[in-house]
């Protein structure tokens, strides 16, 4: 670690006249030689470093979420040349020149704040060995080998021995537990900063090996944290804690005002959206703007939730306009899963019942069991007559082939027989 720290001595005079100044500050509020002045000067040198770094961190979330819109177009190329893998290298590059995507751009915030971590690691390093650095002189080395956080000495590590440690006037057992509890704040904010992205801010519609490798990153990152962390220097971990803090509080704003499409975030944005519409009937944040006019140009590639908030629009007689804003219409449409459209309040419409193999077969809808079959009833003139029918034209009839037909035979064509005549004695 001091041979990478010394590969960016160049900026630590910077990083030390900087923490000087804000030493002088805070050393006239608490004390020159005390833990707050010394601890308070490196979380501001974090809190200036993150402001300066924060067009970085807005140009890394449009890179994040330029590579998870991308994610299954990569699938389909590592799925087509996965046996090539120089032709799959040759169309991802391809893909990420076409459309402007630079997957390093999501790694823009830590490769820039590296060299001032370094810078100040070499700082401390400095301090505890008792050289003067940077800009740093006599006193005010002395003055930061007095300073204490918590009992713990500002450039003492948890594994240093007792004898180092009691020379800078502290316990071995204060530096441990000081240390192993800043330690194990490092990583659990690391953890909960990838968790709060992965479970909130990730598109649940697509399923991609990137959103694997997020979850990996998630457990592998608090891990190499508590390793690295037991050689950083008290000094050092106060730096690391709090731009932990810092990057998980600024993405929790990120989350909340500008979440990905497709997300839970972005679920719960539209349903406050929604209400703060129908209380104040407009929308007035630009951000907002935003955001509805990106939901309105998609059109039916709407998601469930997008869909969701124009037809609450809807219902309170509003539409989403094209420049983000909302206005009333006369005109209510409700829009579907699938893209359709039907007028509001028209009833919904109801899928067919499905038919039976009997159904089909029979051309028709089959009774049902329990109904009642129709019943036949004798007319009056279907009841017996006493006089026999006229007499009718002798000779076959064409085309009956000399047989006597079933009218003729006194049969009726529905099978009922007729009744005979009384026969004369």
């Amino acid at each position: 670690m001091d041979t990478i720290a010394s590969l960016f001595s160049f900026i630590t005079t910077p990083v030390s006249w900087v923490i000087v100044q804000f030493h002088k500050v805070y050393g006239a509020i608490f004390g020159p030689d005390t833990g707050w002045a010394w601890g308070l000067s490196i979380v501001s040198l974090v809190i200036l470093i993150r402001i300066c770094l924060i067009p970085l961190f807005v140009k890394q979330i449009k890179a994040t979420r330029a590579m998870q819109t991308l994610q299954p177009e990569m699938k389909k190329i590592q799925e087509r040349y996965k046996n090539d893998r120089q032709r799959q290298s040759e169309e991802m590059m391809k893909l990420y020149k076409d459309t402007g995507t630079n997957p390093l751009s999501s790694c823009l915030p830590i490769l820039a704040q590296s060299p001032f971590f370094f810078a100040l690691y070499h700082v401390l390093s400095g301090i505890a060995s008792g050289k003067t650095i940077g800009v740093i002189n006599d006193d005010l080395l002395a003055s930061a080998r007095q300073a204490h956080i918590f009992g713990a000495p500002l450039a003492v590590k948890f594994t240093d021995s007792a004898a180092k440690v009691e020379s800078l006037g502290a316990s071995l057992t204060d530096v441990r537990v000081v240390t192993a509890i800043m330690i194990v704040l490092m990583s659990a904010s690391q953890f909960f900063t990838q968790r709060q992205l992965m479970t909130k801010n990730v598109d649940t519609t697509v399923k991609t090996p990137y959103m694997q490798q997020q979850k990996m990153l998630m457990y592998i990152f608090p891990v190499m944290f508590a390793v690295f962390g037991i050689n950083f220097p008290v000094g050092v971990l106060v730096y690391w804690l709090t731009t932990n803090v810092w990057t998980m509080g600024q993405q929790m704003f990120v989350i909340r005002n500008n979440p990905t499409p497709g997300s839970k975030a972005q679920a719960a944005y539209l349903e406050r959206l929604s209400k703060h519409v129908e209380h104040h009937g407009k929308i007035r944040r630009r951000g907002e703007k935003v955001i509805v006019k990106a939901i309105v140009a998609k059109g039916r590639d709407r998601n469930e939730a997008e869909r969701k908030f124009i037809n609450g629009l809807t219902k309170l007689g509003l539409a989403a306009q094209a420049d983000g804003s909302v206005a009333k219409s006369e005109v209510q449409v409700i829009e579907h899963e699938d893209g359709t459209t039907t007028p509001a309040g028209a009833p919904k419409r109801q899928q067919p019942k499905r038919q039976s193999k009997s159904q089909r077969q029979s051309g028709g809808p089959a009774k049902a069991a329990d109904e009642p079959a129709p019943t036949t009833s004798l007319t009056k003139s279907d009841e017996p007559q006493d006089t026999p029918p006229a007499a009718k034209p002798a000779g076959p009839k064409p085309g009956a082939g000399g047989g006597r037909s079933k009218a003729q035979s006194g049969q009726r064509k529905g099978g009922q027989q007729r009744p005979k005549s009384p026969s004369k004695k």
